[in-house]
C-alpha cells in the first residue's frame, strides 16, 4: 500500500502529512471510509472525528454506524440530520430550475455534496479538525464537488483523499479489513454496484451497468418498481404549487420533506423515474448511469408545466437557457460561484407567478400531466379556440401581422435568390 509521502501535492490545499494532527473524516460507515478510519490513525498518527450526514438515505441506523466508528477508534461521531436543509436550500431551489444535467440526471447527489462539505467544514471548527478527508476516487465527480467547497468555506482547512492515493482494489481493502479486525457491511463479496441515495433520488453504476450493449441488469432496480410490474390502473397525483414550490398533494398540505417522501412513493409504486443515461462527468470520462428518481421525475414536470402556463414565451425561451446553466454549475461542483447565486435570484423572480394545481397521472412508467390550473395563467380559454373571437384579439389584424412579422424574411430571400440566379446565368 502507498505512504502519503510517496505522493506529491499538488494544490494548497492538500494535506502536508508531517503537519495533520486532527480529522474529520466523512463516514458512511461502508467498507471504505471503515478502512480510511484505521488506515488515517496508522499512516497521520491523527486522532480522528466521524460525520455522517442524513439525507433521507432509506434504511440507514445510524447508532450502528455511530458505534462502528467507536469501535474503530473515532474519538468522536457526530450525525447530522439535515434532510429539512437539503430538501429547502438545494432541492427546491433545484427544482425552480427544473435542473436536468444533461438532459436527464435531477442532480441529487451533487446537490448533496456541498452540502455536505459545508456541514464538515462546520464540524470541523466545532471540533478541532485541522484536515477533512472523504473516500471519493480520482475518476468521479464528488471529489471536484466536495474539495471545491471546501477550499472555497475554509481554505486553511486541509484535504485528504486516502481511496484516491493508497490505489488499493476491494480484495486488498478486505484484507485489510480482516487484518484490522473491520467489520465489512454486507459481507466480503463485492457488491455488485456502486450506489447512492438520498430524498431526491438513487444511482448505481459499476460492474454490469458498464455494458452499454446490454439493457440494465434487472437487480439493479431497489426503488422504483419495473413498469411492466406496476398497477394495471393509473393514479393522477394533484401538486399544488406557490411561487414555484410545491406546498400539498390532492390537497393535503405538507412539509416539503414530507411531501418529497410520499411524491417518490407514490412514482415508485407506479415504475416512474427510471433513468438510463450516458453522462459526461466533470474529469472527461463519459460514463453509464441508472437512476431512479421518482420524485423529482414528477416534481419538475409538474412544475416545467405550471411554469410554461403563467410565463410569456419569451419568458419561457430564455428560462430553459438559464436553467441548463443552473444545472451545470450545480453538476460540476461549482455551487459557490456567484453566477449560480446570480441565477437563483433570476430563477425566484421567474417563480414568483409560478403558483396553481397541476395534475400529474402516473401510469406504467410514465408522469404526464393532464390537468392544471393556475389564476396566472397566461390563457384564456374563449381565445383558444378556433371560432370568431373579440376581446384582445381580432383575427382581422392576422393579415397586416403577417405581413409585418414576415417582412425581413421575405426580402431576404427575394435578393438572395434574385443573386444566385445572376450568378448561375452568368
Amino acid at each position: 500500500m502507498a505512504e502519503p509521502s510517496d505522493f506529491p501535492r499538488t494544490a494548497t490545499y492538500q494535506a502536508d502529512p508531517a503537519e495533520v494532527g486532527r480529522v474529520l473524516l466523512l463516514y458512511s460507515g461502508g467498507l471504505d471510509t471503515s478502512v480510511m478510519l484505521r488506515w488515517i490513525q496508522e499512516q497521520y498518527g491523527a486522532e480522528i472525528v466521524t460525520l455522517t450526514v442524513d439525507l433521507g438515505q432509506p434504511g440507514e441506523d445510524w447508532d450502528v454506524v455511530v458505534g462502528k466508528a467507536r469501535d474503530l477508534g473515532a474519538v468522536e461521531s457526530v450525525v447530522v440530520d439535515a434532510r429539512k436543509e437539503f430538501a429547502e436550500d438545494y432541492v427546491l431551489p433545484a427544482l425552480k430550475a427544473n435542473a436536468l444535467y444533461g438532459g436527464g440526471y435531477p442532480l441529487f447527489t451533487a446537490l448533496g455534496r456541498p452540502l455536505i462539505a459545508k456541514l464538515a467544514v462546520e464540524q470541523a471548527r466545532a471540533t478541532g479538525c485541522d484536515t477533512i478527508a472523504h473516500g471519493c476516487t480520482g475518476k468521479g465527480n464528488d471529489q471536484v464537488r466536495l474539495e471545491a467547497t471546501v477550499a472555497t468555506l475554509a481554505p486553511d482547512l486541509k484535504v485528504i483523499a486516502p481511496v484516491r492515493e493508497w490505489q488499493m482494489g476491494r480484495e486488498e481493502e478486505i484484507a485489510y479489513a480482516r487484518e484490522h479486525g473491520i467489520p465489512v457491511k454486507g459481507g466480503t463479496e463485492a457488491p455488485p454496484y456502486s450506489i447512492d441515495d438520498n430524498l431526491w433520488g438513487r444511482s448505481s453504476e459499476g460492474r454490469a451497468i458498464e455494458d452499454l450493449s446490454a439493457p440494465p441488469p434487472d437487480d439493479v432496480f431497489n426503488l422504483v418498481t419495473a413498469p411492466e410490474d406496476a398497477p394495471d390502473a393509473p393514479e393522477d397525483l394533484r401538486i399544488t404549487f406557490e411561487a414555484g414550490r410545491p406546498v400539498a398533494l390532492n390537497g393535503e398540505r405538507l412539509p416539503l420533506v414530507d411531501l418529497l417522501e410520499r411524491t417518490a412513493e407514490a412514482g415508485a409504486r407506479h415504475g416512474v423515474g427510471i433513468v438510463d443515461h450516458i453522462e459526461d462527468r466533470v474529469v472527461g470520462l463519459k460514463v453509464r448511469d441508472l437512476y431512479e428518481v421518482p420524485a423529482a421525475a414528477i416534481l419538475i414536470e409538474a412544475h416545467r408545466d405550471l411554469e410554461k402556463l403563467v410565463s410569456t414565451v419569451h419568458q419561457n425561451e430564455f428560462k430553459h437557457i438559464l436553467d441548463r446553466k443552473w444545472a451545470y454549475l450545480c453538476y460540476s461542483g461549482l455551487w459557490y460561484d456567484p453566477l449560480r447565486e446570480d441565477l437563483d435570484a433570476y430563477i425566484d423572480s421567474a417563480n414568483r407567478y409560478v403558483t396553481g394545481e397541476i395534475t400529474v397521472r402516473l401510469y406504467k412508467g410514465t408522469a404526464r400531466v393532464v390537468a392544471r390550473q393556475s389564476p396566472y395563467a397566461v390563457y384564456d380559454q374563449s381565445l383558444a379556440g378556433f371560432g370568431e373571437s373579440g376581446g384582445e384579439f381580432s383575427q382581422h389584424a392576422s393579415p397586416g401581422f403577417i405581413e409585418l412579422f414576415t417582412l425581413q424574411s421575405r426580402m431576404a430571400h427575394r435578393i438572395r435568390a434574385a443573386r444566385n440566379g445572376e450568378a448561375d446565368g452568368g
